[in-house]
């Protein structure tokens, strides 16, 4: 069984669909090395294909379009020496096909129902055409699991309005589908029962030639098909904005923190994103800080580029590891982090995770910037 099902669909213009599904529904769709082995070639063949009027990416089943990267192998090896490689190849993989889909020339389709999380973030937030749905769950919950918002976070966690990416970053707090639009993850909301019928417009879409003219026809389609999917969900993130702002009004990110630690409040979903704090790495609320403001005025590729250093060493230090293995291998939901405050962070400890591995000649992420 494939890791990614690849088919092509014919419209009545003679034009076809590239449609990418990834086929792991038992684990939530978990993006792992051959899922990206396989579309990273797929997606530049598509692009160079004539006959190919857009690309759909979609997962299999009702539950996830992707709940993140396969982090239980990154686990396994962290903890051999020998395969300690395997970090560095599976994000810088797995980056190089973010930065893809940022930079598709076509028009791309996410399906975003259901799960979203980490690495399905880093699948959607770059397409040119995005949608989710009633039962969309957008997160970037790596707090939880001693690493950081990477698969572009250093991007599009800086575009976002009212500082909002800080608050996701530290919080891991999900999101809805009118909350994903409020912060630019999102272009259309539409019925997850639209989906046959969002299928069935694009067969008979009048595809051409002009690159453009067909981003300008499915976005036709999706208006459409948004206005007939009625009343969005409220958002949460808008419930919650006052607080949001007196957080980012304070100075440091002790000061934020602490804030946010004593909020005292009757909104479930505040409450959950306080606890997921409460419960994060001081490590990596440290890293996400430095990561935000490191990140507001880099190009994409640089992007890609820090957050793999970022990676691998997060990799090596044990943070991640031990993350992972509270959450996901013992699952005992008791991270012994290496620092229980923020205070305890050494500066030298941070500064040490921003300085590249590599040289600009030895990155492995070198062929972006000639992009």
């Amino acid at each position: 069984m494939s890791a990614v099902i690849f088919r092509e669909v014919e419209a009545i213009s003679g034009l076809k669909i590239g449609i990418a599904t990834l086929n792991a529904e038992k684990s939530l769709n978990a993006l792992n090395f051959e899922m990206v082995s396989l579309l990273t070639p797929q997606l530049k063949l598509w692009q160079s294909d004539k006959t190919i009027a857009m690309v759909l990416l979609q997962g299999a089943g009702e539950k996830a379009f992707c709940a993140g990267g396969d982090v239980v192998s990154l686990y396994k090896a962290m903890n051999d020496a020998t395969k300690n490689e395997y970090v560095e190849r599976f994000f810088s993989a797995e980056y190089e096909l973010d930065y893809l889909i940022h930079c598709f020339e076509k028009p791309l389709l996410v399906w975003g129902n259901g799960i979203i999380m980490g690495g399905g973030l880093g699948l959607m937030a770059g397409a040119s055409h995005r949608v989710v749905t009633e039962t969309s769950r957008i997160a970037m919950p790596e707090i939880t699991i001693g690493l950081y918002p990477d698969v572009g976070g250093s991007y599009f966690l800086t575009k976002m309005p009212e500082q909002l990416g800080l608050f996701l970053g530290l919080t891991g707090a999900s999101i809805n589908s009118e909350d994903a639009k409020y912060v630019g993850l999102a272009d259309y909301f539409l019925k997850a029962e639209f989906k046959n019928k969002l299928f069935d417009e694009l067969v008979v879409t009048n595809w051409g030639q002009t690159v453009a003219l067909n981003h300008q026809k499915l976005d036709s389609v999706l208006l459409k098909l948004q206005q007939e999917s009625g009343k969005p969900l409220q958002s949460n993130i808008k419930a919650n904005l006052a607080v949001i702002k007196q957080m980012n009004a304070l100075a440091t990110l002790n000061e934020k923190i602490s804030f946010l630690a004593n909020v005292d409040t009757d909104n479930v979903w505040l409450q959950k994103a306080i606890k997921s704090l409460k419960h994060g790495s001081p490590l990596s609320m440290c890293l996400i800080e430095q990561q935000l403001i490191r990140g507001q005025d880099l190009p994409l590729a640089e992007c890609f580029q820090m957050e793999l250093g970022l990676s691998v060493k997060c990799g090596q230090f044990g943070e991640f590891e031990e993350g992972v293995r509270a959450l996901l291998i013992d699952k005992d939901g008791q991270p012994v982090w290496r620092y229980q405050s923020i205070e305890n962070v050494p500066v030298d400890v941070i500064a040490d995770f921003f300085e590249s591995p590599w040289s600009a000649q030895t990155h492995p992420l070198k062929s972006l910037l000639k992009d």
